[in-house]
């Protein structure tokens, strides 16, 4: 056989993810505060991308989200019109001039609705004033710090004080190693923790210790009650974790009134004596989509407008400047800026749309917990709704990563709604996971009441007469999940409380 170039055809099918689908796949994992982030990026880098603020004029309609209804047996059908899987066909009404008309059919999730272009994330009234920049409270070093500045001590003192300050917790402790530090100063180990005495002075009372006897230590002695049956109590804190009265007692050499009366006095005391300081201001979450009630049992699922980016692609400019292009170079860039925004404003369309449609099926599923509360919450993975929307699994993940919902009930990650299933022992529908978390916790409260401790074993069987087929080691396993002690300490904690 000769060998020698020639020339074959053959047709192959590939799946090729170009940077246009690759953009869309980023944004539709985005939480809300990095969507805001990316897209004023995108804003400072295309000259052709604008704010779109003509809901601010006064002839302008307001935004309003006209949200979909239907029960527990119906999904509505414009929700499934709209697949993050394909590639978004219709025109964005973010890339039409003002004056186009709306080619948007009427099946559509969100109606009439321009997710792309609704408004940035609100804010509270009077978040931005000049008084709510300038006022908060001061933190637990900025105390310290204070206190350092007017305490009597010599300047090498003071710089090795500040560096001790610096390593102190949101709780009060210090949490650095003092042999590394005066290898890192340069000093003896003996002179920081000189320091480290006089700043265990300061208020509030127990901050600088570096563990939780030290803490209570300090405390004790300030109100003078440091004598040796507490400092025994203190070295034995695992024992009064453990509620082994006898153990303590032995340990401390007192009886039970003593005993009770000493543990009263570390109650009144505080574990964490800077807690009270303020600290970094915490973001409360926002949520992506609102659930509420509507008229005959209905839920009524909109997208939450105020945390989308609202963006445009502004042609007026891009006549201006692509009929000034002259090289072949200025016209390429202007080309690849107006074929980059348009992608945005559609991908932006088509991710607000994903999360609704997604959104809305999670609700249809969820509806019992809805109503009568996480007894109620159904086994639910994500093939179910990818099946039930005609999206792949990986859609769905993206959608409800770092994604929450606004219900009667509080605000939840969407992937909540994603629990694992528990057979029934009655051949019944199976039980969630979380609802039967629930119940352990229920049957463990209620312990108190009936100064009964029911074993892990003793859960099982009434779990399984209430219909739930569960084995002891998972109960053991959702019980230590919730951080709730054995029932050999729970025992012993009823028998401290009487």
């Amino acid at each position: 056989m000769a060998l020698g170039p020639r020339l074959e055809l053959r047709q192959g099918q590939s799946l090729v993810i170009t940077p246009q689908l690759q953009q869309a796949i980023k944004l539709l994992q985005l939480t809300n505060l990095e969507l805001e982030a990316y897209v004023e990026g995108e804003l400072e880098r295309n000259p052709l991308l604008a704010r779109d603020d003509r809901d601010n004029e006064p002839e302008a309609e307001p935004v309003r989200a006209e949200t979909p209804e239907y029960s527990s047996d119906q999904v509505p059908d414009g929700a499934a019109q709209a697949d993050m899987d394909a590639g978004p066909t219709d025109l964005s009404p973010g890339e039409r001039d003002a004056g186009d008309g709306d080619t948007r059919e009427p099946g559509q999730a969100g109606g009439d609705i321009d997710w792309s272009r609704a408004g940035r994330g609100a804010t509270f009234e009077g978040e931005d004033s000049l008084e709510g920049r300038l006022t908060r409270d001061k933190t637990l070093g900025e105390h310290l710090h204070d206190q350092l500045a007017v305490a009597r001590l010599s300047e090498p003192q003071r710089v090795v004080a500040a560096v001790l300050i610096d390593a102190v917790d949101e709780g009060g402790y210090m949490r650095a190693d003092l042999i590394d530090m005066a290898e890192r100063l340069g000093c003896e180990l003996a002179f920081v923790e000189e320091v480290l005495a006089v700043l265990q002075g300061f208020e509030p009372v127990g901050v600088m210790a570096r563990d939780v006897r030290e803490c209570l230590s300090i405390q004790l002695k300030d109100r003078n009650r440091l004598d040796p049956a507490m400092a025994a109590l203190l070295d034995n804190l695992e024992l009064l974790a453990k509620r082994d009265m006898n153990a303590l007692k032995r340990a401390c050499g007192v009886d039970d009134e003593d005993i009770r009366e000493m543990i009263g006095e570390l109650r009144a005391l505080t574990p964490r004596p800077g807690a009270a300081f303020g600290g970094e201001p915490s973001q409360p979450v926002v949520p992506d989509v609102f659930v509420r009630e509507g008229s005959g049992g209905l839920w009524l699922v909109e997208l939450n407008t105020d945390t989308l980016p609202k963006v445009l692609v502004d042609r007026r400019y891009h006549a201006k400047v692509s009929g000034g292009a002259r090289t072949d170079q200025e016209k390429t860039f202007v080309q690849d800026c107006l074929a980059s925004a348009n992608w945005l404003v559609k991908s932006l369309d088509q991710r607000a749309r994903t999360i609704l449609k997604v959104s809305s099926e999670i609700v249809r599923q969820q509806d019992g917990f809805l109503a009568y509360g996480v007894e109620h919450l159904r086994p639910l993975n994500l093939k179910t709704v990818a099946d039930a929307i005609g999206m792949h699994e990986s859609t769905v993940s993206r959608v409800t990563s770092n994604k929450y919902i606004a219900t009667p009930r509080g605000v939840f990650e969407l992937k909540f709604f994603f629990t694992s299933s528990i057979a029934s022992s009655s051949g019944g529908e199976a039980h969630s996971a979380e609802s039967v978390r629930h119940k352990i916790r229920q049957l463990i409260d209620a312990e108190a009441a009936e100064t009964d401790v029911h074993s892990d074993d003793a859960i099982v069987d009434i779990l399984k007469e209430a219909g739930v087929d569960i084995a002891r080691r998972t109960v053991a396993k959702y019980r230590e999940a919730m951080r709730i002690p054995s029932s050999v300490e729970r025992r012993r904690m009823l028998r401290a409380a009487v």
